[in-house]
């Protein structure tokens, strides 16, 4: 099976592409001029902003995991760029060159509502007000109608392999307006992976699927494991459900997480 991955050099790619590779996965990288290709998989010079780069790009491939996204950015016309017409772009090519292969794509729990009266799950109603939800949401509705073989795996918080990820948290407190008691969903590195074999296995065919471990956490708690202090507080929380997914149409599927919480991370050093 050759897999063509886009944002392999990213928080998820980099982290998911050797754990590909060391399950004997032919990996082809799509990488900008001048990025480094991981040893064992093979590079093809692209971009998906790119459309001339992506015909050879996908030529020959039995599926794609596109990982390709940009996150926190001021430029909003770069983020919806980046994933909408990206992933427009990408789509077109499959179509055209590799109309059989098995199109995987990462979107975020993120687009589900703040004001949610419980876990995200699937079958709400998405309408995301931020660019990067916003254009993840936009790029699945171009996936979902194109008559291809596609699957969509919504992450919660990504975290540990020493991303950095978790030690950011802190800095976006105020911005999201986080209460201490909030429970955040979360997904270890390796579990991304875990959930990309059985995709790529066909379990996930035709679905998006939340992917998280077994215990969202607190953000007082994720910020302590920060090595912050969060301000506690006993008001009532106005959005208890905000960036916590209900993960049992996966766990129905086949999927089952090996980092089962945060801690279980801590203990076995892999923050």
């Amino acid at each position: 099976m050759t897999i063509l991955i886009t944002g392999a050099t990213g928080l998820v790619g980099e982290r998911l592409v050797p754990r590909l590779v060391e399950a004997g996965l032919d990996c082809r990288l799509l990488l900008r001029a001048g990025k480094t290709c991981h040893p064992g998989a093979t590079a093809v010079t692209g971009d998906i902003l790119d459309p001339s780069t992506l015909s050879e790009a996908v030529q020959g491939v039995s599926a794609i995991v596109h990982l390709a996204a940009v996150f926190r950015s001021p430029d909003i016309d770069l983020i919806w760029r980046s994933n909408l017409e990206g992933t427009r772009n990408l789509i077109a090519a499959v179509k055209a060159d590799a109309p059989g292969a098995r199109f995987i794509m990462a979107s975020t729990s993120n687009v589900y509502n703040r004001n949610s009266t419980q876990p995200g799950r699937e079958t709400d109603s998405v309408e995301p007000q931020q660019a990067y939800p916003a254009s993840k949401v936009a790029a699945e509705e171009l996936l979902r109608e194109s008559d291809l073989n596609w699957s969509i795996l919504r992450f919660p918080f990504v975290y540990g392999d020493g991303d950095g990820h978790l030690e950011m948290l802190p800095k976006h407190l105020v911005t999201f307006g986080f209460h201490p008691a909030n429970r955040m969903s979360t997904i270890h590195h390796r579990d991304i992976a875990t959930a990309m074999r059985l995709a790529l296995a066909g379990a996930f065919d035709g679905r998006i699927v939340n992917i998280s471990d077994e215990a969202p956490t607190t953000v007082y708690e994720l910020v302590g494991l920060a090595g912050h202090k969060m301000e506690p507080s006993c008001e009532p929380m106005q959005n208890p459900w905000h960036l916590h997914v209900d993960a049992s149409l996966a766990r129905s599927l086949g999927f089952q997480p090996t980092v089962r919480t945060v801690y279980q991370a801590v203990q076995e050093q892999i923050l």
